[in-house]
């Protein structure tokens, strides 16, 4: 019997048993959609970083304020940084330090929308070429890092931050951080 006719078969089976595997690992609390980062435990990748706004020199004390951080990279040109925005300005409003990333975009615009929709950010960070954006392993917008006090990265969350978001998954988190400072 012609063995090259098993061949569908078992790549059928293959394919069963790999979803099977995720089923499972999705019943036992692993989010599928949940984006590793590399730099979780490390402190937030230092290069030259720009103000905005004004176009100064930014340094790394920034990311060191004594109190957790959310570092949210956004840009103009991302629909679900639109959608997201209207919440970072009520978590700035409840005393949430937020830094922004304006992510691949272009600085006159930026500053319009932040003027037109208000500006949630303490700081916000011109990265019109993506370089640090780079350095967070950023691969779109809207993304969100939460820092400890210290500027050292503890969780990076992919997607629009929202009350749901906020309360279930960085808000724990921001609120233990901030119980250890």
């Amino acid at each position: 019997m012609n063995k090259k006719l098993f061949l569908p078969l078992i790549i059928f089976l293959g394919l069963v048993i790999a979803f099977v595997v995720q089923l499972q690992r999705n019943a036992q609390g692993d989010d599928p959609k949940a984006l590793e980062s590399a730099l979780v435990g490390k402190p937030m990748p230092l290069r030259q970083m720009t103000d905005l706004f004004d176009n100064k020199p930014l340094g790394s004390e920034i990311f060191q304020q004594g109190k957790p951080i959310l570092v949210n990279v956004w840009a103009t040109w991302c629909p679900t940084c639109y959608a997201e925005h209207q919440y970072l300005n009520e978590l700035a409003k409840q005393n949430v330090t937020i830094i922004g990333i304006n992510y691949k975009d272009q600085s006159d615009k930026a500053i319009k929308w932040l003027k037109d929709l208000n500006n949630p950010y303490q700081i916000v960070i011109n990265d019109e070429k993506g370089a640090l954006g780079l350095d967070l392993g950023v691969y779109g917008a809207p993304e969100t890092f939460v820092l400890d006090g210290n500027g050292v990265i503890h969780y990076r969350y992919a997607g629009d931050v929202n009350e749901k978001v906020w309360t279930q998954t960085l808000k724990p988190l921001y609120d233990k951080l901030a119980g250890e400072n």
